[in-house]
């Protein structure tokens, strides 16, 4: 392909791209913010129960993700792509009507549809036959998770300055409604060949060794995010006596450090990926220490603000590592069982972390995260080596 061709291609795969993950991903973080406030404050659910409602949602997205959308065929992905797009535009708004009851049900069922959602988008993302070019897409894909990270919870606080945590969700309709309307054009990979499908079983990829430094590195953010997730805005309100409004200020806080973390990779995309990936847990570890050993709504942000950069490098070294690491027919796989492995955490990390909150209070329990991200440093170094020279 000319450089004119690659460049045309780029083009027209961030056009499809950015939008898409911008609608997907703000209303998605929206339900993991908000579910965990309404569930406290409008249901009076326990730590213990919060947490095991925040891991059902990523249960059912492990569920669809690892079982159904990794098995697959690329026709018949598309259109699970689009079914899932449709029934997520009819879920989402009923999050208004939810009762102690039927909240369980539509996290589920919003969790369910993730799964054919996000594994998909990037994969797409990922087709460009171009490294550099294929790479800085995956950047700008997850530039573009950030942007809606920040823009979410902006608008959300917006929201939550005039109408209750309820009525947010109908105004964040419209984001299930713009990811319908752009599914459709959506690339999938090339139909696989039957010798193709024999040489990726789910031990292959799981046994590959830049899909097991991909989960680790995931897994040294990602156990930290889970809880900050579920528990952060609770943790804001309690300790802070500060509105919901600016609870979300607050997450937009985090999340503008970790677009900032993204964009220097959009533009300087990594070749070395472990000095990345060894600095961003030291950062995640000096974030987790600020807030723990200090008791002010300043140094919290503060602390946000620092735990915001790892959020934001981390995810797209992770898919950098798994790009490298497959070749195209086989990256539907590979995504959507790291998509699943990143759920498996949030399922385990709520649910053990909620029933340690109740006891030991949610300050303290943030301490209790640190020993699993620096174990899963440990292992990381082993096989990160295998993608840090990337070939062309």
């Amino acid at each position: 392909m000319t450089r004119g061709g690659q460049y045309l291609g780029l083009i027209q795969a961030i056009s499809i791209i950015v939008p898409l993950t911008i609608a997907i991903r703000a209303s998605n973080n929206m339900l993991l913010t908000t579910i965990p406030l309404i569930a406290r404050y409008n249901f009076h659910f326990s730590n213990t129960l919060i947490g095991v409602l925040s891991a059902l949602t990523s249960l059912m997205t492990f569920l669809s993700s690892g079982l159904l959308n990794s098995r697959l065929r690329a026709c018949h992905r598309r259109i699970a792509f689009i079914a899932a797009s449709v029934l997520y535009a009819i879920v989402f708004p009923l999050f208004w009507l939810s009762s102690p009851l039927t909240i369980w049900i539509l996290s589920a069922a919003a969790g369910f549809v993730l799964g054919f959602l996000m594994p998909n988008v990037i994969t797409s993302a990922s087709l460009l036959p171009d490294r550099r070019a294929r790479e800085r897409l995956l950047n700008i894909y997850t530039l573009s998770l950030s942007i809606s990270l920040i823009l979410g919870p902006a608008i959300e606080s917006l929201i939550l300055k005039y109408y209750g945590l309820r009525e947010s969700f109908l105004f964040f309709t419209v984001f299930p409604i713009l990811a319908l309307a752009i599914a459709p054009f959506v690339k999938f990979p090339p139909e696989e060949s039957a010798e193709d499908n024999a040489a990726v079983s789910t031990t292959t990829v799981i046994s590959n060794p830049g899909f097991i430094a991909a989960v680790l590195n995931i897994a040294t953010y990602n156990v930290v995010f889970s809880f900050l997730m579920a528990f952060g805005g609770i943790y804001a309100k309690d300790s802070f006596g500060i509105s919901y409004s600016m609870v979300e200020v607050l997450f937009s806080l985090f999340f503008v450090t970790s677009f900032l973390g993204r964009l220097y990779l959009s533009i300087r995309p990594a070749e070395r990926l472990w000095p990345y990936m060894a600095s961003a847990v030291t950062m995640t570890v000096a974030g987790i220490l600020l807030i723990v050993l200090t008791n002010n709504p300043l140094i919290y942000a503060v602390a946000l603000l620092i735990l915001g950069i790892p959020h934001g490098t981390t995810y797209p070294l992770s898919v950098v590592s798994i790009s490298r690491a497959f070749k195209p027919q086989h990256r539907n796989a590979a995504n959507s069982l790291f998509f699943s492995f990143m759920m498996l955490i949030g399922i385990v990390t709520p649910t053990i972390t909620g029933y340690i909150a109740d006891l030991i209070g949610i300050r303290s329990t943030f301490i209790v995260l640190i020993p699993p991200v620096l174990v899963a440093l440990f292992f990381l170094r082993r096989y990160v080596k295998s993608v840090d020279r990337p070939r062309e």
